[in-house]
């Protein structure tokens, strides 16, 4: 047993030195990224070093458990802790966090809040996905609103104020669905509310009453996924928010809504999941098609990258909608995947903006001759986002159209026409990626334009881009790294639930 309170640290250490960063001298903004930045390293050290020494794979029980009692009032409790299923979103968060602060160098004005909206952003991220307790996750999925809604009004593009209300106005619609999901599941069936996870996932209800609670947390979950329908409000909110903010959307926030799917829909409620399971496959299938034929509509970078999000989300729809330990484990890994790879991406975008002032494509033009670097890993990048052997997202993938195949709860003609449609959703990531590479690096539109000459990447830039460059690769090369950490998790809440 271990009674250091790691978690409790780690969950509250980046709001709390965020809040320090208004009591530093002014003296320009250098002293501020650098105070942020350390802050970032040193949570990530933390983490490593908790989860490294005080986490044991083989064990597929919550770990590093701590539970304070919070509010006398009505029995609320601070309840954190661990397992397979939350710690590589953990580590994600701190990764692409710490990298996220770094890509916002060139950010000046307000430089103080925007950090402290940062490291807020990094706090609930952190306390959602280490929550133990149904009010507690409600309230860390909440931390995330205000942060983001600002980055974007006070940070974003020309049409920042739209794309912020509409992020507020569907996140927040998503989240009344979740809290009265919450109470319900808390007040049923006694006087004393029940939040705790553990206690939860052993207690049944009536199938019609568990259909209730699944749909409520199905329509939150789908907003923050993006799922078809919900989804209209990611391509304007990319297309107009800084892209460390974007990073910190692709990357993590998108994650969330898969991992509240996995861990209350699946693990609380397995009974109405059998029943949805082949809806939401259904939905995952048209999600990739639909959202890789939009992407190619699309003349804005940002929002074509966006929609190429939402068509990757439908591969973790899949691989939760499938009910098999293979799909199950592609999905989680997609998760990981997706992270680096959605916000590497949306990284080169931001400095490719950064240098020639334009976001729509056929403005573009002939970047690869004045760009070299930036040509190199937009390249690389794009070719790990098509799916490319060798990389993180064909492995996840990969496993996902295992999972599908081998799952035995659907009959062979439905498998075989899901994995019709999916392979020509494959087929349409390419060329929507292809396209936009040709439209940005080839021709000489740029090259023959009066002020042709253009910095490439600086050594800040290239860091960022080979940092999540590598475990792209890393992963794609040997996934059980990641697939360690949830397998023993994954064949847990699949033999306690849907094989008894």
């Amino acid at each position: 047993m271990n009674f250091f309170p790691w978690l409790t640290i780690i969950v509250v250490l980046p709001v709390f030195a965020g809040s320090l960063i208004f009591f530093l001298p002014h003296r320009g903004n250098k002293l501020i990224k650098w105070y942020t930045i350390c802050i970032c390293i040193f949570e990530l050290l933390l983490t490593t070093y908790a989860f490294s020494y005080h986490f044991r794979l083989d064990d597929p029980l919550i770990q590093l458990a701590e539970d304070y009692k919070w509010i006398n009032f009505f029995d609320f409790y601070w309840r954190v802790g661990i397992d397979g299923l939350s710690i590589g979103p953990i580590l994600l968060t701190g990764f692409i966090t710490t990298l996220a602060t770094l890509a916002a160098w060139p950010v000046t004005r307000d430089s103080r809040l925007f950090y402290f909206l940062m490291l807020a952003m990094y706090s609930g991220q952190i306390g959602s996905f280490s929550s133990r307790d149904l009010l507690l996750f409600f309230i860390m999925w909440e931390c995330e609103l205000i942060p983001v809604y600002l980055l974007l009004s006070m940070w974003g593009g020309k049409k920042r104020l739209y794309s912020a209300t509409k992020f507020i106005l569907y996140t927040a619609g998503g989240s009344i669905f979740l809290l009265i999901g919450v109470l319900g599941i808390g007040l049923y069936g006694s006087n004393e509310p029940t939040l705790n996870f553990e206690t939860l996932a052993n207690q049944s209800y009536p199938v019609a009453l568990e259909i209730i609670f699944y749909i409520g947390f199905l329509i939150a979950f789908a907003v923050k996924s993006p799922i078809i329908p919900l989804h209209t409000w990611l391509p304007d909110t990319h297309g107009e928010a800084h892209y460390s903010t974007c990073m910190l959307l692709a990357g993590i926030l998108l994650k969330m809504g898969a991992y509240g799917l996995v861990r209350i829909n699946m693990e609380l409620l397995p009974h109405a999941h059998s029943i949805f399971s082949p809806w939401l496959i259904i939905v995952g299938t048209m999600q990739i098609i639909y959202a890789a034929s939009t992407s190619l509509g699309q003349r804005n970078l940002k929002k074509r990258i966006a929609y190429s999000s939402i068509s990757h989300m439908g591969f973790i729809i899949i691989g939760i909608g499938s009910i098999t330990d293979t799909g199950l484990n592609g999905a989680i890994l997609q998760i990981i995947s997706h992270g680096f790879i959605g916000a590497a991406l949306f990284f080169l975008a931001g400095t490719s903006y950064d240098r020639i002032r334009l976001v729509y494509l056929d403005e573009m033009g002939g970047m690869a001759i004045l760009l070299p670097k930036i040509f190199t890993m937009f390249g690389i990048l794009s070719m790990a986002s098509l799916a490319l052997p060798g990389m993180s997202g064909f492995v996840a993938e990969l496993i996902v159209f295992f999972g599908i195949i081998t799952s035995q709860k659907f009959f062979l003609m439905p498998k075989i026409i899901i994995t019709f449609v999916m392979a020509i959703g494959m087929i349409l990531t390419p060329i929507y990626s292809l396209s936009m590479s040709r439209q940005m690096f080839y021709g000489y539109k740029l090259f023959n334009a009066p002020s042709s000459y253009f910095f490439d990447s600086g050594p800040r830039e290239l860091f960022v881009s080979i940092s999540i460059f590598l475990p792209v690769i890393g992963i794609g090369i040997y996934p059980d790294f990641v697939l360690s950490l949830s397998g023993e998790k994954v064949e847990t809440i699949l033999y306690n639930y849907f094989y008894r």
